[in-house]
């Protein structure tokens, strides 16, 4: 059985049950999903995981929440080499900026992205929710 991570940082709830989607579709492929918090997460948890899915809001001018998620992002950066990921996150405003260049520097540190990134306007709707429960089977 795999074992994937979902690891989040959510300041509004939103992000959050984008999360809760991805595990319920990691979960429904059979696969154990583990959900955390983006601050007990660090570069040292990486090879417990055959897969990671992180999700981050869009924050001031388009960029990952600077207080918790970035630290702990620029420390897992390192180990995303060859590594299975997929990104999922929420915006207020702009036009989704912010997960083009995460999707670039994940790239760039040779991460394989599982699939497309998921990205929702505001609270995540129904077929926000779904698209994020297929992010999570395609990392199962």
């Amino acid at each position: 059985m795999s074992k994937v991570a979902v690891v989040y940082w959510s300041g509004t709830g939103n992000t959050e049950a984008m999360a809760n989607a991805v595990a319920e579709g990691i979960q429904s492929k059979g696969a154990e999903a583990e959900l955390i918090q983006a601050g007990a997460f660090n570069a040292g948890e990486m090879d417990n995981y055959d897969a990671v899915a992180f999700g981050c809001p869009a924050m001031g001018s388009e960029v990952l929440e600077e207080g918790e998620f970035q630290p702990m992002f620029d420390d897992v950066t390192p180990k995303l080499g060859g590594k299975k990921i997929a990104l999922f996150g929420s915006y207020g405003w702009g036009s989704g900026e912010w997960m083009a260049s995460w999707e670039e520097a994940c790239r760039a540190a040779g991460a394989a992205l599982a699939c497309d990134s998921v990205i929702c306007n505001n609270a995540p709707e129904d077929d926000a929710l779904e698209a994020c429960k297929a992010l999570g089977a395609a990392l199962a």
